[in-house]
């Protein structure tokens, strides 16, 4: 890792991804922590999504052989040394110094991919030049949410491709701000210096007067809501594969195929936005079986263990997204802090794999889930389907 950066070691005692959260609570303020820890209203959503992974039970073959197996998989069109990347996340130095640059590092490092956040406190370009180079790092995307101004998103995209970013991962389920009760409480708010340096000079254009009775959100931000035709465009703007983040409904799912986009994440934005979803364990057999393999497919929400991870693509995921685990680890140690959660998640999806008798990846199937407990996992075609 890159001699710039902080050096830290992780706190004894520190050998899961709970421990990283409930260390990263003492290291952070009480507004960074509402604002990476919270959820959307009573936190529903962020309490199922966790509770989900925990409810599905693996069921175990025995005596297979298992010499030589490996974690890599392939997605679009490259190999991945395991099937984690780091979601993304804003605002990243509210949880370290160093914020995003230690986490492009420690990625690297690892063999996962990254996604960039459009709201970024690192430039998407300093990010990028960090880690480009690096043999054996992951493969690198930047996550974008469309901009009211049709050139600035334009600019974005621009940007990207020059940097060497290599797909595109458009936010489709947050046109607006959840209602994040934990973060009102708290005050929340960007301290001096840190801030979406990515949309710098990119302002938002000023509200029009309002007449008595209309809503600032449906009468005016909702004006500049993304829809699917602005999907279309934004196809149309870049040489750079596309991918949507937030899909969790199936008709969703078919619209994007539609669509040619190349990939979906399926997502509730971690519980952030609308409380009440259902969990993306629940959703994602949905999608999987209605698109049957047509699109790759890959999860975030409530991942804290290799037996998720596992769990996961035994339901139909090719890959699995982290975001609040590597933020922790970013608060406790900086780059080392979330390279020890990308090890420890990629060691304990090894030592599940063994365990299930999985030599690969492709042998998570959803004959290793226990549709015993779990009967609607599982259709009579052996499909994958919901919770």
């Amino acid at each position: 890792m890159s001699k710039t950066l902080a050096r830290a070691r992780v706190p004894d005692g520190v050998v899961t991804l709970a421990d990283h959260e409930s260390h990263a609570q003492t290291q952070l303020d009480s507004n960074a922590w509402a604002y990476f820890s919270g959820g959307a209203a009573d936190e529903l959503t962020l309490r199922t999504n966790r509770i989900a992974w925990d409810q599905i039970a693996l069921l175990p073959r025995v005596l297979r052989p298992l010499a030589g197996g490996h974690t890599r998989i392939q997605l679009l069109n490259r190999t991945l040394a395991h099937p984690i990347l780091l979601a993304p996340v804003a605002h990243q130095k509210l949880a370290h110094a160093d914020g995003e640059l230690a986490t492009a590092h420690a990625a690297a490092a690892l063999g996962a991919g990254l996604v960039l956040s459009t709201q970024s406190s690192v430039s998407l370009e300093h990010v990028a030049s960090a880690i480009r180079n690096e043999l054996d790092r992951g493969p690198l995307w930047f996550q974008l949410y469309l901009q009211p101004d049709r050139g600035h998103t334009r600019e974005l995209v621009q940007r990207a491709e020059a940097a060497g970013y290599e797909a595109l991962v458009l936010t489709v389920d947050a046109p607006t701000s959840g209602v994040r009760d934990r973060e009102r409480r708290a005050n929340f708010h960007l301290p001096a210096g840190i801030w979406a340096v990515n949309l710098h000079g990119m302002q938002m254009p000023s509200a029009e007067p309002l007449d008595a009775g209309q809503s600032p959100l449906f009468d005016s931000l909702l004006h500049h809501a993304a829809t699917w035709d602005d999907v279309a465009w934004l196809q149309a703007q870049t040489r750079l594969p596309v991918l949507l983040k937030g899909v969790t409904h199936a008709d969703d799912a078919r619209q994007a195929a539609s669509l040619n986009i190349a990939g979906l994440v399926i997502s509730n934005h971690g519980g952030r936005t609308l409380d009440t979803m259902p969990s993306t364990a629940a959703v994602l057999p949905r999608i999987a079986d209605t698109l049957g393999g047509s699109l790759p497919l890959l999860v975030d929400g409530g991942i804290r263990r290799g037996t998720d991870v596992l769990k996961a693509l035994a339901l139909g995921a090719n890959a699995v997204l982290v975001g609040r685990p590597y933020i922790y680890g970013l608060a406790n140690a900086g780059a080392m802090g979330v390279a020890h959660v990308l090890r420890l998640l990629r060691d304990e999806l090894e030592v599940a794999m063994a365990l299930c008798g999985c030599r690969t990846l492709q042998d998570a199937t959803p004959a290793l889930l226990d549709t015993a407990n779990h009967k609607s996992l599982i259709s009579p075609a052996g499909k994958a389907n919901p919770l």
